[in-house]
């Protein structure tokens, strides 16, 4: 009885040790280079200016003026914030409004008139991200998005936007996002990587960052029994090693 369990316990830590121990050096490697990284190259932020500072030099229109003008263009139902911030050198009002069943909207306003202005153009998101951009590289590719699948490195974030790529040894991609009137992300080499290893690290091979897949709790589990089975053939085993 006690070498029937013995030979049971070896082989069930036999197969779950080959067929977790791929996993356990993915998620090895993975710590590896999350702990060994700096963060601050990852997110980008050795290569970011910090924004200029806001120069108002006219009179500001009052938001009530702007609210008053965005009516005449978009029902607004409830207004979730006003911003003042800079857009190439210029005041302007960012105003997030919530449309519907909590549908955000964002929408620009000249600070100084109250008028509605569209959203960045090309030529404006170029600018902004090159003025935040640091150093003087050469732009080589300029994309229009509107949509990102749960794979793309901008997923989840403000849309519609422009993907600024610069001629740079990190293969930096800069995101402006058109309606918000600002830089969003930082994208490089050491990003995509950590991105990378970060879906192999949750094993979320649909989002990358839901940690409560069952594809991960499933492992868990098994490698809980992985170790247990070890401590339990080592106890076992005790009396045999004497």
């Amino acid at each position: 009885m006690s070498y029937n369990l013995h030979y049971l316990i070896r082989r069930t830590h036999r197969y779950l040790g080959l067929f977790l121990g791929i996993q356990f050096l993915l998620w090895t490697i993975g710590g590896l280079y999350f702990s060994w990284s700096d963060m601050d190259y990852i997110h980008g932020d050795y290569q970011r200016k910090a924004p200029p500072m806001l120069q108002v030099r006219d009179s500001l229109a009052s938001p009530n003026l702007v609210l008053k003008n965005l009516a005449t263009r978009h029902p607004v139902d409830q207004v979730a914030s006003i911003q003042l911030i800079d857009v190439l050198g210029k005041p302007c009002y960012r105003v997030e409004i919530v449309h519907g069943m909590h549908h955000k909207l964002f929408f620009l306003a000249d600070a100084v008139t109250g008028a509605i202005r569209p959203a960045l153009s090309k030529k404006e998101a170029v600018a902004m991200a090159t003025q935040q951009f640091n150093g003087a590289p050469k732009v080589t590719k300029i994309q229009y998005i509107t949509t990102t699948d749960g794979h793309h490195e901008y997923r989840e974030s403000p849309l519609p936007a422009y993907a600024i790529r610069f001629d740079h040894p990190s293969r930096t991609t800069v995101y402006v996002a058109t309606e918000l009137g600002a830089v969003t992300k930082f994208r490089n080499e050491k990003w995509r990587i950590f991105d990378f290893l970060w879906m192999l690290h949750t094993m979320d091979y649909q989002s990358r960052d839901n940690l409560g897949n069952v594809l991960l709790r499933v492992f868990s589990i098994m490698g809980l029994c992985t170790i247990a089975s070890g401590f339990l053939l080592f106890w076992l085993s005790r009396k045999k090693i004497r």
